[in-house]
């Protein structure tokens, strides 16, 4: 059954709640000094909160990026989370659709994720994106690298992703 939740962008009070929801989506990974570090900057990132019963459920981070050689912008999706009980319930879907939409407003030629294909799949995302992440991947994460052309013709951009200084973390880009 569908969560009654409203989505809205993020304000600097929310950030206690959505540490402990990062916290609990995720316990076997510490994602809050990136989820810190992304809503610090103040230019290119986009924070969406899905709140129901006044209590964030759902956040995710799009980040505004280059790709170089060029000036192409991208966005890179990430860090997306649900609370544990608010999982499988579509809140994921309605903060990445919203993004989605969101980012087209910076004339992203493409938005990258590092994630399930099976869970990005759903939105268009496709392996093999000719835009290399700015540290080597593991070779079991290769298929998790996708992208989603937003621009028409730009999958075939090239190039190495150029990240803000909080996705600089290469323990953020390894196993």
């Amino acid at each position: 059954m569908p969560v009654d939740m409203d989505l809205r962008p993020s304000v600097a009070e929310d950030l206690p709640s959505l540490e402990k929801l990062y916290a609990a989506a995720f316990p076997e990974e510490d994602l809050v000094p990136l989820l810190r570090h992304l809503l610090e900057e103040t230019d290119g990132v986009l924070s969406l909160v899905a709140v129901s019963k006044n209590e964030p459920v759902g956040h995710v981070i799009f980040t505004k990026c280059a790709v170089e050689p060029g000036r192409t912008t991208v966005a890179l999706l990430g860090p997306l989370c649900a609370a544990p009980a608010f999982q499988k319930q579509g809140v994921g879907s309605r903060l990445v659709r919203a993004g989605l939409e969101a980012v087209r407003a910076w004339e992203a030629a493409q938005v990258l994720v590092l994630g399930d294909p099976k869970y990005y799949g759903r939105f268009g995302f496709l392996p093999g994106s000719r835009i290399t992440p700015p540290y080597d991947l593991p070779k079991e994460w290769a298929a998790a690298w996708q992208y989603l052309e937003l621009a028409s013709g730009t999958a075939q951009e090239s190039g190495t992703l150029r990240v803000p200084s909080p996705w600089q973390d290469r323990a953020l880009w390894s196993a």
